[in-house]
């Protein structure tokens, strides 16, 4: 019996040391709002990647700035809607239950990095390589980014309370772009 109860208040004591994990532990995203002047749209079909301070795509090696495509450059992709059966809609297609894959991007890019992503050391190039499609070609841009670019995702009220000065928190980074 006297094992026993020593078990069981071990077993409390370890229960109570056991912290909740968040499904993006380790990870944050960055989120892009990029738009024509004047408009709301996101422009679709864009060549959105990670870039050195040369202007060099950033190479994803031994997944050390991101969990997802080691060994290439870190592109952008679109958030997509799912449905029902939480599938990917094609564009176009409707659902009953249509939904955001990533519902905190909306109809943005993103990215997803390594917490440990030195954000400030890279920038953000944007390039539209299927002019015609977008209704014109846009000029390429650079936009310089910084660690409070990215999407914490787990992180919780006291953290987020902490944030009084300056720019808040998960919000997309607002990119214009400018026709050719």
């Amino acid at each position: 019996m006297r094992y026993f109860t020593l078990f069981f208040i071990l077993f409390v004591f370890s229960a109570n040391a056991q912290v909740m994990h968040c499904g993006y532990d380790f990870t944050s995203y960055v989120v892009l709002d990029v738009h024509e002047a004047g408009k709301t749209e996101n422009i679709k079909n864009l060549k959105i990647t990670i870039v050195d301070s040369k202007g060099i795509d950033v190479i994803n090696v031994n997944n050390v700035y991101s969990f997802k495509n080691g060994n290439s450059p870190l592109q952008f992709t679109s958030n997509y809607k799912i449905g029902d059966d939480n599938k990917r809609l094609a564009e176009g297609e409707k659902a009953i239950k249509e939904r955001w894959f990533f519902p905190f991007a909306k109809d943005n890019y993103l990215l997803s990095v390594a917490n440990t992503f030195p954000a400030d050391r890279f920038s953000i190039k944007v390039e539209d390589i299927d002019g015609d499609e977008n209704g014109g070609a846009f000029k390429t841009v650079i936009v310089p980014l910084y660690n409070y670019n990215m999407y914490v995702l787990c992180s919780n009220d006291s953290q987020q309370a902490a944030v009084k000065f300056g720019r808040k928190m998960n919000r997309p980074i607002d990119i214009v772009l400018e026709k050719e």
